[in-house]
């Protein structure tokens, strides 16, 4: 058995539990004693093993540390020297140090002037070659060789740079400058020849030329006037085209004319929007064939000549560009093509008054635009390999014919909206009358509610336009045209519900009606049949459908106009706001290293972005207006919303009014009728002398209150078939009924507070109205007012008892104090005897 040591190092060691573990891994078949006196054997053994170990290591250390002394006494001696040699090699470096600086000083000061005698020398001889030159340039210019006399200009040159502005060498600088004029003069023919006849070689030795004198700009130039004309040539086709197509017509004319056949001549005439195509696609055509021609003769060039010749192409016939375009879209209406006039003339007022821009005008120009759309897409793809920058002020001259129509856009878009809302009628046909105002409402309602669609198509086919003609540039300026358009639109909607509470009978004074007019139509009112006042009073329910047609549909319209403002501001925050505005990162972003333009280069090349970076305020106008718009309280619409809300309000009110109208007439001289002071009547027998029926006025009341859910219920199950909602349904209809109940209720008692005096006749006719009226609010689920119960339970109770039921309430008040003293007081009965 092998003993395990481990334990006995543990701090906490217990020789007891030890033995007893011990013990308990002996044998079966061994004795306690046998196993007890092994254990204890063969711990004696490994005590003396450990006891020798511990002598022999004792003594085997006693013999180093003599030698370790020795050691660490020849370290010491080592470290010693060490310092003493490292501090005399400081000391030397010191010295070194001092005199080493005051050397090297010495000897900048030489070089300095080495440099200075250099650069002299270099000028002395500068100025002597310039001299040599001067004297033997003209004999260079004599040989005819150009590019020597290029060379020898730009040794000149050099020399000039190197001498500086000296007065013994100005004139020599004139002379520079006419003879690099003289030798760009000379070049000029031969590079019109290589240009014109596609000669690779001689073209790029003459572009040398003109590249060692610094002429890069006079080849630019000359590249671009040789190219020009034919460019310019296919511009003016459709002028020829327009005059040969004029006098084949007149020529027909006269031959028709002459001739005995009376039929209408076809006219030839070629259309600018038809020609434009055509003649952007023999542009492309010639550009693309001068693209590959110069990447062989200018490789290093080709990229900024070939778009050069595109803008000043641009520039050249932008003005005859706008004009034609501003015809196009006066072609389109038969108004304006009979007077030569489009959309420019309109805004500037040179037609007639009546004149207006129609829709047709700006799809016609939206027309053209995209044609230049396809054709800048082209351009872009075709000078890919060009600079940011570069792409930028080509697509900017090629979109430039149709800036002065964007900066006038929101006033086109406005004209157009307004005309068009202008010529929806909301009127009915039916002229007013006896018999015939719950038709005209009818009808007047029905064109309210379907102009709401009609205007809000409008609307959203503005935004489109706006989007396919500006990209959204102009979405700050559209924002303000559709709300004022909506505020026109609801401006004529409140005007035509005025007009409606006149039909209705709630207002019985109409515009242009004198005084004796008015009273006849106050009279016509009273005499309006039964029929004819329930079928006011559905159309009255109809105009809440108005209402809410007009806030569903809005919120949608402007809803969808908002997740176009978060389009616009994810796509234009890219291009313009953050690369185009910030003009030092326009070529960080130029290439994506597979020869296209990055991600946000592309983007900067929207036609919106080639708009706005022209106009950085309006940039950041618009950047702020799709800021706001992320917010989820922002209202695209602002006033439009209000005005919105303000209509509901008013419908609201509208069929409040109608709905009570009747009410209010019925119950309009309560207070003053004659049975309340009626004395009873004396008789020889025991006969009630009062009516035991509530009176017509409270049952024409009341038959009209228990009669009105049977009106609502039409208008709510219209409500829950388009909104799937019951609950919804039954809440509209339940609240509209609360509503006029509520306001008969005030009706009611506002005349019962009006009678002065009342006879014990009249109490009790009163309490039987008042009970009647009471069961119809119960039958509809009102709770009865404590006013209204106090007055039937004052007047059902008799004279002499009145006073009594006061003094027996104070304490419970079941009833309403002020009420009941206001019934004694009607009673004559005196409270304080």
């Amino acid at each position: 058995m092998m003993l395990d040591l481990g334990p006995f190092s543990d701090e906490k060691f217990d020789p007891k539990k030890w033995i007893n573990s011990a013990c308990k891994t002996r044998h079966p078949q061994d004795s306690l004693d046998k196993h007890m006196v092994d254990l204890e054997m063969k711990l004696q053994m490994v005590s003396e093993e450990i006891a020798a170990s511990l002598e022999e290591q004792s003594a085997a250390s006693l013999l180093r540390v003599p030698r370790a002394t020795r050691d660490v006494l020849r370290l010491r001696d080592d470290a010693v020297s060490l310092r003493n040699s490292v501090a005399g090699i400081l000391d030397k470096v010191k010295k070194a140090e001092g005199s080493s600086a005051e050397s090297i000083a010495a000897l900048a000061k030489v070089d300095t002037v080495k440099q200075r005698m250099e650069a002299a020398y270099e000028t002395l001889q500068d100025a002597a070659g310039l001299t040599q030159l001067s004297a033997t340039v003209e004999d260079v210019f004599a040989s005819g060789d150009l590019p020597r006399a290029a060379e020898t200009l730009a040794n000149m040159r050099h020399c000039l740079s190197a001498v500086g502005e000296v007065a013994e060498f100005a004139n020599i600088r004139k002379q520079l400058e006419v003879l690099e004029d003289r030798l760009d003069t000379m070049v000029q023919p031969r590079l019109t020849d290589a240009l014109s006849n596609r000669k690779v070689d001689v073209a790029q030795d003459l572009r040398g030329i003109l590249i060692r004198i610094g002429r890069f700009k006079s080849l630019e130039l000359h590249y671009t006037k040789v190219h020009l004309k034919p460019i310019k040539q296919l511009w003016d086709d459709f002028d020829s085209k327009q005059r040969a197509s004029k006098l084949a017509n007149e020529k027909s004319e006269v031959e028709r004319l002459s001739s005995s056949n009376e039929s209408q001549s076809s006219s030839l005439t070629v259309s600018f929007s038809s020609w434009l195509p055509s003649f952007y696609d023999e542009l492309l055509l010639y550009l693309e064939q001068e693209w590959k021609w110069c990447m062989v003769a200018f490789p290093d060039d080709y990229k900024t000549l070939v778009p050069k010749l595109l803008m000043e192409t641009m520039a050249a016939v932008g003005s005859s560009f706008v004009s034609r375009i501003n015809l196009a879209t006066g072609e389109v209406v038969p108004e304006t093509k009979a007077l030569a006039k489009g959309i420019l003339d309109i805004l500037s007022g040179d037609l007639q008054k009546g004149s207006k821009i129609q829709t047709k005008h700006l799809e016609a120009l939206i027309d053209l635009h995209t044609m230049t759309g396809i054709f800048a897409r082209n351009i872009q793809h075709l000078f890919s390999e060009s600079d940011l920058r570069v792409l930028m002020e080509t697509l900017k001259a090629v979109y430039f014919p149709y800036e002065s129509f964007k900066k006038r856009y929101g006033h086109m878009e406005r004209a157009i909206i307004s005309s068009e809302i202008a010529v929806v009628d909301l009127r009915g046909a039916v002229t007013r009358g006896v018999g015939a105002q719950g038709i005209e409402l009818s009808e007047t309602v029905r064109r309210m509610e379907e102009s709401i669609p009609q205007v809000i198509v409008l609307l959203e086919a503005a935004v489109e336009r706006c989007i396919s003609f500006t990209g959204g540039s102009e979405a700050d300026e559209l924002i303000l045209a559709l709300d004022d358009i909506m505020l026109q639109y609801i401006a004529t909607l409140q005007d035509t519900l005025k007009s409606l509470r006149v039909v209705c009978g709630v207002d019985h004074k109409d515009l242009g009606l004198d005084k004796k007019e008015g009273a006849q139509n106050s009279r016509k009112v009273d005499l309006i049949s039964n029929e004819e006042e329930w079928s006011i009073v559905q159309g009255a329910l109809q105009i809440l459908t108005v209402a809410d047609c007009l806030t569903s549909r809005s919120s949608v319209f402007e809803a969808s106009l908002r997740a176009t403002l978060a389009r616009l501001s994810t796509s234009l925050s890219v291009s313009v706001f953050g690369s185009s505005l910030d003009q030092n990162q326009l070529h960080v972003t130029n290439d994506d290293g597979n020869g296209e333009p990055a991600l946000g280069g592309r983007a900067a090349l929207d036609v919106a972005a080639v708009w706005l970076v022209d106009v950085p305020e309006k940039a950041r106008k618009l950047f702020n207006l799709l800021v706001q718009s992320k917010d989820p309280r922002f209202h695209a619409l602002p006033l439009a919303s209000q005005r919105v809300a303000a209509f509901a309000e008013s419908v609201n009110e509208l069929v409040y009014d109608v709905l009570i109208s009747k009410v209010r007439q019925r119950l309009s001289n309560v207070s003053r009728l004659p049975i309340w002071s009626a004395v009873e009547e004396q008789s020889a027998f025991p006969l009630p002398t009062f009516s035991a029926y509530p009176q017509s006025y409270a049952t024409s009341v009341g038959e009209y209150l228990l009669t009105l859910p049977q009106q609502l219920e039409p208008l709510a199950e219209g409500i829950s078939n388009s909104d799937a909602n019951n609950d919804e349904a039954q809440f509209f209809a339940t609240e509209w009924m609360f509503k006029v109940a509520e306001g008969a209720t005030a009706l009611y008692m506002e005349q019962l507070r009006g009678i002065q005096y009342i006879t014990d006749r009249g109490a009790q006719q009163l309490s039987v109205d008042i009970e009647y009226l009471s069961n119809v609010l119960s039958a509809l689920s009102m709770p009865i007012p404590p006013v209204i119960a106090t007055f039937q339970t004052c007047l059902g109770t008799p004279r002499d008892q009145l006073k009594d039921l006061l003094k027996s309430d104070s304490g419970n008040l079941q009833l309403d104090l002020p009420t009941a003293n206001l019934v004694c007081k009607m009673r004559r009965v005196n409270l304080d005897q």
